[in-house]
């Protein structure tokens, strides 16, 4: 495949799956050698666990939606700048739903081998999102 052609197939499946909750087309997007990349550590996730996270996310905001705003690729590798909006409606990092609107921003790194992501990893912002669920605060702010 193409650079244009993994960039648009990662832009598809946040797209098509992640922002929709519709998991029946996941094999088109997965691979079942899918890997997540966290803190440096390889996890084998498979199709099945790449299901499982977006319905586990999906039960905390099931109204989420994820827009790419930017993508650049080189081989096999996309990077994606996305913006991600929910309510806070399901349990978080321990916290009970707050039924609060949340917005984060995030650069995925996913990897396309043979038409399907292989390797997905990156960062969130997830202090803004922690503001304003009101899980922290700025120490000294007024409140």
């Amino acid at each position: 495949m193409s650079v244009e052609e993994n960039k648009l197939l990662v832009r598809r499946f946040y797209e098509e799956v992640v922002s929709t909750g519709n998991l029946e087309s996941i094999e088109h997007f997965i691979s079942p050698e899918y890997v997540e990349v966290q803190d440096g550590k390889r996890h084998a996730a498979g199709t099945e666990g790449a299901k499982a996270h977006i319905i586990g996310v999906r039960e905390t905001y099931p109204d989420l939606r994820v827009t790419v705003e930017r993508q650049i690729a080189e081989g096999e590798w996309v990077v994606s700048l996305i913006i991600a909006r929910g309510t806070h409606k399901g349990s978080w990092l321990g916290m009970k739903p707050t039924d609060k609107p949340v917005t984060f921003t995030g650069v995925n790194v996913d990897r396309v081998v043979n038409g399907r992501i292989v390797e997905h990893g990156g960062a969130a912002n997830l202090l803004f999102p922690l503001l304003e669920v009101g899980a922290v605060r700025v120490v000294g702010e007024d409140v």
